[in-house]
């Protein structure tokens, strides 16, 4: 295996995590904002407030685009995995 073989596999393991965690990551950036919108406005500054709406939204995230989610994850793998006699030589 070469560097640059190296090189492009962590590459595109990066780009998979990135793909893998924006909508989660989106998702409780948004409703944190707009519960903090929400907060700021009514004065409202009960800390547990935002924990559940961003909690709920995530478990929504995740229930709504797990299947692809996992088939991401599932060909990366089953690319690496055949990439591997190439990379032994």
């Amino acid at each position: 295996m070469s560097e640059a073989e190296a090189l492009q596999i962590l590459t595109d393991a990066i780009w998979v995590a990135a793909r893998l965690a924006a909508p989660i990551l989106l998702t409780a950036l948004s409703v944190g904002v707009a519960v903090g919108l929400i907060q700021s406005v009514t004065q409202l500054q009960e800390q547990t407030l935002t924990f559940v709406p961003k909690f709920a939204a995530v478990g929504a995230v995740i229930i709504l685009s797990g299947s692809w989610m996992m088939s991401e994850m599932v060909g990366f793998t089953r690319a690496l995995f055949e990439s591997i006699p190439s990379l032994v030589t």
